[in-house]
């Protein structure tokens, strides 16, 4: 059973309207909660986020049958506290069980006893798609323009690196995790079939793992580098020689073993994906154990391209960036648009191999078509540059400021450039302090949920945060300009 939100209240629930907050604390919580208070209070903004919250975690479930759920709204204070506030599970379900504030904001009365475990708000949380989380914040930036219509006439855009939650890939790390989940499965499948052939896996990985410790105790350079690599490679290609034969084996007696039913199915679902885990691990460990092949034993570079740099985040990308202290990261490349009073008007994680000048003219046209062509001025750096997006562009914002690569042209650029782009110029190096909040006050330096879908979720989670917080912000900057909670951690009052 699930319901929007509270429409009566009991009498121990205090109205989210008068909720009264610390002003004088600079914690996060208290311009997130005051963001959020606002957003309820705007009917038409609260009802159209429900709706989009409701499509994904209702789907075609009868809201009217099963038990009590979470409320629409109370995942919606969840899901911008969470990353608004850069927090685990753990810590959000001390809040949401102790926090008097944050407990009124979810309509739960100071007499209950309701209580919230990490894996309820997580669950729920997590049934809230990307594609919705990009359409409430929307909804977000179109309220913070409502308040603040000049915010909408400059946008500025840069890319950054979302770092995957994983381990330094090495070859052999990546082989040891492949044998330890085939060895932690393959065991469990065997029992169920009655197959023999697996009592050893608890040895046998020990000692891939003592052969795996061998090769990072070897150091790089020195007379016989090479052969000395090798050589300890070999120990724990041993070991996958051993294993991925007599896993093949078991997943052949596991397919002749079980039936199936008239749809096709495997009754027994346990064993059915015990059988699918094992063939993903199976095919990855193959792959890292092929790749590292051809390069130690072979001598071939093996392009980036060809390579896995976690098992369990195949998507994982290696960027070069360049940049001092990280010249190489995991992860993805995220493209932020930042408007002039602060808000992220758009986000995107850029798919594999693109690239940042293929991106820029389809999100522009979008956001300016959002924005109802409000954008007078946009600003990106040179690593958006392309003679077709410098001339495109033109078309789509009055006054664009798309620097051109290059010493030489720059010069000439910036010799021959209006007074909007010399503006827009001076003004660009603000999105990276956009960048930084996002990384480091909204957790979006690394990435800590799993999968493909939990990435892009991770990222609009932590967006929707910053977007909130920085509402909550401007409302109490307006209505206690000297109160410590709209002032930044240097004095400043927000913008």
């Amino acid at each position: 059973m699930r319901i929007s939100h509270q429409d009566q209240l009991q009498l121990d629930v205090t109205p989210i309207s008068q909720i009264e907050l610390d002003t004088e604390c600079r914690d996060r919580m208290i311009p997130i909660l005051r963001g959020l208070q606002h957003l309820y209070a705007q009917s038409q903004v609260r009802e159209q986020a429900l709706q989009l919250i409701a499509d994904d975690v209702l789907e075609d479930v009868d809201p009217e049958q099963g038990r009590e759920g979470l409320t629409l709204w109370q995942i919606f204070v969840l899901a911008s506290v969470r990353l608004g506030t850069n927090i685990t599970y753990d810590h959000l379900q001390y809040l949401a069980t102790n926090d008097r504030n944050l407990r009124a904001m979810m309509q739960v009365g100071d007499w209950s006893e309701e209580r919230f475990s990490w894996h309820r708000i997580r669950d729920n949380v997590c049934l809230v798609q990307p594609e919705t989380l990009q359409q409430i914040n929307a909804l977000v930036v179109e309220e913070g323009h409502r308040l603040h219509p000049e915010a909408a006439e400059y946008v500025r855009g840069d890319t950054f690196v979302a770092q995957a939650n994983i381990h330094y890939p090495t070859e052999s790390g990546l082989i040891l995790d492949g044998l330890a989940k085939i060895c932690d499965l393959a065991p469990m499948l065997a029992a169920m079939l009655g197959v023999d052939g697996w009592r050893q896996s608890k040895s046998l990985f020990k000692k891939a793992k003592r052969a795996a410790r061998a090769i990072g105790r070897i150091k790089k350079g020195g007379r016989n580098y090479q052969q000395r690599l090798q050589a300890a490679y070999e120990g724990l290609f041993h070991f996958v020689d051993l294993l991925l034969p007599r896993l093949e084996t078991l997943l052949e007696q596991a397919l002749g073993g079980m039936a199936y039913d008239d749809d096709g199915l495997l009754p027994d679902h346990q064993a059915s994906r015990l059988y699918q885990q094992l063939i993903y691990w199976h095919s990855v460990t193959e792959h890292v154990y092929g790749t590292a092949y051809r390069r130690v034993v072979e001598g071939e570079k093996v392009p980036n391209v060809e390579k896995l740099f976690s098992l369990f985040e195949p998507d994982t990308e290696l960027i070069k960036r360049g940049k001092a202290g990280s010249p190489i990261e995991f992860g993805h490349k995220v493209m932020v648009i930042e408007d002039a009073v602060g808000f992220i008007c758009s986000w995107q994680v850029l798919p594999i191999g693109v690239d940042e000048r293929e991106v820029l003219l389809p999100e522009m046209r979008v956001l300016q078509e959002r924005l109802k062509n409000r954008i007078q001025r946009a600003s990106f750096d040179r690593g958006f540059h392309s003679p077709e997006n410098q001339e495109a562009l033109a078309k789509v914002v009055p006054h664009p400021c798309l620097p051109k690569p290059g010493r030489v042209q720059a010069v000439e650029q910036e010799a021959s450039a209006t007074v909007a782009f010399h503006q827009s110029r001076r003004q660009h190096s603000g999105v990276e302090s956009a960048i930084g909040a996002l990384q480091s006050g909204s957790g979006l330096a690394r990435c800590r949920d799993h999968s493909q879908v939990g990435y892009s979720r991770y990222i609009g989670l932590g967006v929707l945060g910053r977007n909130v917080l920085l509402l909550g912000k401007l409302l109490l900057a307006a209505e206690h300009p000297k109160c410590a909670a709209a002032q930044s951690k240097r004095g400043q009052a927000a913008a």
